[in-house]
């Protein structure tokens, strides 16, 4: 048995894993020791400036020292630190590495899409039941960009990244508060040109099913269960139809900050960003249903995503 500790650094959240990886004549299999999301909106401003913020900066290296002392206590041998979207964006992003090598000691691997993409399906389908030989479509949802990857039991099929992230979305069309006609109408159309342009590498029409991860993606499933609190053991598995996510898709768009801070499963985090959320994903499951010709009827949420896929490539 390995401790191993895994870190997330995303554009809106950055989240710790660490667990302990054993295994049985087959896979690793990972048992959570710790498991910690904090959402520290590193990239803030990064579409509209190019560069990361101070303060965001200052907000993700204070979370980084926090899991650095835990991975410590802990006692984690091997350490993975993974960062995506937000900094592979920005044009000062060696700030950002050279911060978090002194904070954590190792080396912060600034990925591509693709590879944050095969480690999502990784961690997605390492928990989910198996659907035979059948292609299944993962999609991680993001702060930055949103990732496809379609895969089978023998691994990954084919995985693209675009830049439809729910804070990306948020800062680029979604002004108002709740926003326009014609703000949405900005953003599908945005959503819809990335979605030809994933089309292009990811064939979505093979698709037999779907899995959602990620932050935006929880929330909404929780928001679809009329949940009393946030409960990953809740969301984690669930399998709903896709009118019925649409349907929390569409409740989430249109209702005010107010309305959405309210809401007992809602992250303070997620409160401003979450619209953006719904909307992309409630685009990307119109358009499985239609290329799939109906096939794809249903999502399944997994709460295990590219956080578990960073720890099993380390196990």
């Amino acid at each position: 048995m390995t401790r191993v500790a895994a870190v997330d650094c995303g554009t809106n959240s950055i989240r710790l894993l660490i667990a302990d990886s054993a295994t049985d004549g087959a896979a690793p299999r990972l048992k959570d020791v710790v498991r910690e999301m904090r959402v520290v909106r590193l990239g803030q401003g990064v579409d509209a400036t190019g560069e990361l913020a101070q303060e965001a900066l200052d907000r993700t290296f204070a979370a980084a020292a926090d899991y650095a002392g835990q991975i410590h206590g802990h006692g984690a041998t091997k350490v993975r630190f993974v960062a995506t979207s937000a900094t592979r964006d920005a044009r000062n992003r060696q700030v950002f590495v050279d911060g978090i090598r002194e904070l954590l000691g190792v080396e912060p691997e600034v990925i591509t899409g693709d590879e944050e993409a095969a480690l999502s399906f990784a961690g997605a389908s390492s928990v989910l039941p198996s659907r035979g030989a059948d292609p299944v479509l993962v999609v991680d949802l993001g702060g930055g960009s949103t990732e496809f990857v379609l895969g089978d039991a023998d691994g990954v099929i084919a995985a693209k990244s675009v830049d439809i992230g729910c804070v990306r979305m948020t800062e680029r069309h979604l002004r108002s508060d709740p926003p326009t006609p014609d703000q949405i109408a900005a953003a599908e159309a945005d959503v819809d040109a990335a979605l030809e342009l994933a089309a292009r590498t990811v064939p979505l029409d093979r698709s037999a099913a779907v899995v959602g991860v990620a932050g935006s993606i929880t929330t909404i499933t929780a928001h679809a269960l009329a949940l009393p609190e946030y409960s990953a053991a809740a969301i984690h598995g669930t399998e709903l139809p896709l009118d019925a996510v649409r349907r929390a898709c569409t409740e989430l768009l249109e209702m005010s900050h107010a309305e959405r801070a309210a809401l007992p499963y809602m992250h303070p985090g997620r409160v401003d960003v979450i619209g953006a959320g719904a909307l992309v994903w409630r685009r990307v499951l119109e358009r499985l249903a239609g290329v799939t010709g109906g096939r794809v009827a249903s999502a399944v949420t997994s709460e295990h995503d590219i956080l578990d896929g960073i720890a099993l490539s380390i196990s």
